[in-house]
């Protein structure tokens, strides 16, 4: 179901020159003419250029059955190619189905179909009619950028209940100021029901990022997108950095979405969404690389952005810029995504770098109350999954040298080290060698689609190490742009850990600081049919052969770990592989 941006009858005049739109009359009612249309359709055609379309003619357009037919085909790279290449107009009736089918590749809760949004609302307002009265919004919303682009005061109101139904429904979120723009936007295609829908998809994504729901995840992002155009748009960096000396370049970036959001035109901006609902939060990386360049190029040869006029508020400055940016929504995505460099992964390794230096840094300045309080119980899991941890795990027996405290000992160490959000998950056992025998195969059809797991590893000196891995196994199969599986994957979270006879951690060396440690240092996990490697570079950390009978140990530049047990061969005795229930 489409909704409208402009008046019926005002786009009715003019149908001659554009596409048929369906409008559906439930919908109409959230939607109000846009102030800046004129009455004439001289000014419609030179003042709302969002509804222009050039003369000639355009090459034929893809249509949403075949979209949808290369979805259910699981064709995800065909469907971002036809998302990226073809431009329909912004009152194109696609969109009310492009975008929920996009969305619906993500919603991991099944059980919202058939009618639960109406049963929240009901649970959350008593009634499902629409209230005439405002209604407060959640915590998480950022209340200045409320961006209704263009819907009426019942489209508001409908806006306003949708988040504070998924605020209800996902109290995980705490800080998400992009998300009230983006149920806007959605509202414009289609119904109510819908855009929700849309949004739980979003929220609950496991493979990508799409609206970020904590503070720390706010800042993460801005200072990820800080970071990558230091490598990517240095020329525009350098100029910022020169023309405003006292100027901290991190308050320009703080505010990095709402040039996106709040700047570019609105047309612009559904064509950026229709790449975004599919690829996610990366496709705005792109976008604002574009800009930054774009924006520094009009700063050299543009008077209305020369230094004078800039140098006091850059951050508005670029706003005012993408107001009336001076490409195309075509020619900005083609911009964006000839970016080369830009890959998934390494976009995944600068936000966890970037992640782990704020948390670190985080644990230091909030002082040794918060140091002692991260070594006590408030993380560990309940006293019943600490029996049945303790009663599945053979590589922390009770039953031999290892005395009762000590193995309880050793389990609190090792859950103190564990990413705090995992530590809010209890862990299952999904692979012993005692139960399930000693077969890589085997291995792969418990374990690889989990993700994290936590490997603990017995040598048959009794020795104890391992290795909390960040990404799923399956990820050896993954195909990189050119078709060539990767020979390595994995993110920073990935660290090694030594229990018995040495307790030690050996996190990557690339949360120590900002410097470039070279590909070396980001060899994390590798497998095949013959091999598990964590760990390279001069070494592998942990090696197992395909029997998951012997394996090796030496130093890498990955984690700077030494050998983990101090012949560097060894036989496994027992090898464990847990999982986190619910993550």
């Amino acid at each position: 179901m489409v909704g409208k941006v402009l008046g019926i009858r005002e786009l009715e005049q003019f149908s001659s020159r554009r596409s048929s739109i369906y409008v559906d009359p439930e919908c109409e009612k959230f939607f109000e003419l846009p102030l800046f249309i004129a009455a004439s359709s001289n000014d419609i055609t030179t003042k709302c250029q969002c509804w222009q379309f050039s003369p000639g003619k355009e090459p034929a357009l893809r249509s949403f059955t075949e979209i949808q037919q290369l979805l259910q085909q699981n064709k995800k790279r065909d469907v971002k190619n036809i998302l990226r290449e073809n431009s329909w107009p912004i009152n194109s009736p696609i969109r009310s189905q492009l975008w929920p089918a996009l969305c619906a590749q993500h919603l991991t809760k099944q059980n919202m179909l058939d009618g639960f949004y109406w049963e929240m609302v009901h649970q959350v307002f008593g009634t499902t009619e629409l209230s005439e009265k405002p209604i407060m919004l959640p915590a998480f919303v950022d209340a200045t950028h409320c961006l209704p682009y263009h819907l009426t005061s019942t489209g508001r109101a409908v806006a306003d209940r949708i988040v504070n139904v998924l605020g209800y429904d996902c109290p995980d979120i705490t800080y998400s100021p992009v998300l009230y723009p983006i149920t806007s936007l959605l509202l414009h295609f289609m119904s109510e029901e819908e855009a929700y829908l849309c949004l739980a998809g979003l929220v609950g994504s496991k493979e990508k990022t799409f609206i970020n729901q904590t503070k720390l995840q706010h800042e993460v992002t801005w200072k990820t997108v800080m970071q990558i155009a230091k490598k990517h748009t240095k020329s525009a960096i350098a100029y910022f950095q020169r023309i405003c000396p006292g100027q901290k370049l991190e308050r320009v970036f703080m505010d990095w979405c709402w040039w996106i959001l709040a700047g570019l035109p609105f047309q612009h901006l559904v064509r950026i969404m229709d790449c975004y609902f599919h690829e996610g939060i990366k496709v705005l990386y792109r976008v604002a690389l574009v800009i930054l360049n774009l924006f520094h190029k009009e700063c050299q040869s543009n008077n209305e952005w020369s230094p004078d006029n800039i140098k006091n508020d850059i951050g508005n400055a670029l706003i005012k810029f993408c107001k009336k940016i001076p490409v195309s929504p075509a020619k900005l995505l083609h911009a964006a995504f000839s970016i080369r460099g830009l890959s998934t992964q390494y976009i995944s390794r600068i936000f966890i770098k970037t992640e782990m230096l704020l948390k670190s840094r985080s644990a230091l300045n909030s002082g040794s109350k918060q140091l002692i309080k991260s070594r006590s119980s408030d993380n560990l899991p309940t006293s019943q999954s600490q029996v049945n941890i303790q009663m599945m795990s053979h590589t922390l027996t009770i039953r031999e040298k290892l005395h009762s405290e000590s193995c309880r000992n050793l389990l609190f160490t090792l859950w103190s080290w564990l990413p705090v959000r995992i530590t809010m998950y209890q862990p299952v056992l999904l692979y012993t060698t005692e139960e399930h025998g000693c077969s890589l195969t085997t291995f792969y059809v418990r374990v690889e689609q989990h993700e994290p797991t936590l490997l603990m590893i017995k040598t048959c000196n009794n020795e104890v190490f391992g290795a909390y891995c960040s990404s799923r196994w399956f990820e050896r199969n993954v195909k990189d742009d050119k078709g060539q599986r990767q020979a390595y994957f994995g993110t920073g979270e990935t660290f090694l850990f030594s229990l018995y006879p040495e307790r030690a951690k050996y996190p990557w060396v690339g949360i120590e600081g900002d410097r470039d440690l070279g590909h070396s240092s980001e060899l994390f996990m590798a497998a095949d049919s013959k091999m598990i490697t964590i760990g390279g570079g001069e070494g592998q950390a942990i090696w197992m052969d395909e029997n998951i009978r012997f394996g090796k140990t030496d130093g890498c530049k990955t984690f700077n770990n030494p050998p983990l047990c101090p012949s560097g061969d060894f036989e496994i005795r027992v090898l464990e592989v847990y999982g986190f229930v619910g993550v």
